[in-house]
């Protein structure tokens, strides 16, 4: 399944990113610290993509 997001930068503060992202393929939006976090929030969306969707798709 592919996953779309929609990623704001409200600000930098020390040397990294602060802000929200909202999944574009469903209701959900994350508020993150950090550029790592917003990294994780994604990756840990792309890991719960069952191989199977994946297969379906492609």
């Amino acid at each position: 399944m592919k996953q779309s997001f929609l990623v704001d930068i409200v600000q930098m503060q020390n040397a990294t990113w602060q802000g929200t992202v909202k999944w574009l393929n469903g209701d959900r939006e994350e508020h993150f610290r950090s550029a790592l976090e917003l990294i994780r929030l994604l990756d840990s969306t792309l890991e719960s993509v069952s191989p199977r969707e994946e297969e379906n798709e492609s």
